[in-house]
């Protein structure tokens, strides 16, 4: 029984699950075996035609062959200050004679795509996963409305969030004159240590003065 609700969440799923608009991003796709039989032999992610991504490259696996596929638009869709002529449409992995996914077990599949559509708070990249007894398991479901149950086999998501410009804000330049607080502090302190100079130096001229009017002795009748 408490094995049954980890079964049922070992889902197709992208991790990180977001990404900022206007960048290229790194995305991963986290894949587990729910068979106990078979191992999982290919999977192929579809991208979307009206919110597309221009480009994608694949972080290179042992024992998979990975394949981006591009093609024309059917029509050209702006975003990003730019129109999209050509997009990504699918990137198949499939894994070489003798690799598999095997049961109990889960991969990561990684590529670097980009840049993110700027038109659309998520991307829905539905995945087909294929086992060695030739199952076939394609999540491609919506999310949910709220309050409904979550689908079945709902398609891998990757929420598309505004780019923040804070980290890259350079900071403010020191200003050229103090603070007035600062500059106060400073000419009360200079003030102290000026009259107090001058203290000293009076008190200085006032012995030499008393020392040069002091008679040395008595004078001989």
């Amino acid at each position: 029984m408490l094995a049954v609700p980890v079964v049922a969440s070992a889902h197709v799923e992208t991790d990180p699950g977001q990404a900022a608009k206007g960048d290229d991003a790194t995305i991963t796709f986290r894949v587990p075996n729910e068979e106990t039989t078979a191992g999982v032999v290919k999977l192929e992610v579809t991208f979307p035609a009206d919110h597309p991504v221009a480009e994608a490259r694949t972080t290179p696996i042992p024992g998979w062959t990975a394949k981006v596929a591009t093609a024309p638009l059917p029509k050209p869709v702006h975003q990003n200050n730019s129109d999209v002529t050509e997009a990504v449409t699918t990137i198949t992995w499939t894994a070489n004679p003798g690799t598999q996914i095997a049961p109990g077990e889960f991969l990561r599949f990684s590529m670097l795509a980009g840049p993110m559509p700027d038109t659309t708070d998520q991307l829905l990249l539905p995945a087909k996963q294929t086992y060695s007894n030739d199952d076939v398991v394609t999540w491609d479901a919506p999310p949910a409305a709220a309050g409904a149950p979550d689908p079945e086999h709902p398609a891998p998501l990757l929420k598309l969030t505004a780019k923040d410009d804070a980290g890259a804000a350079k900071p403010a330049a020191p200003s050229a004159a103090p603070s007035s607080s600062t500059d106060a502090t400073a000419r009360w302190l200079g003030g102290i240590g000026l009259a107090a100079g001058v203290l000293a130096l009076g008190i200085a001229l006032g012995a030499a003065l008393r020392k040069r009017s002091k008679p040395t002795g008595t004078a001989s009748e």
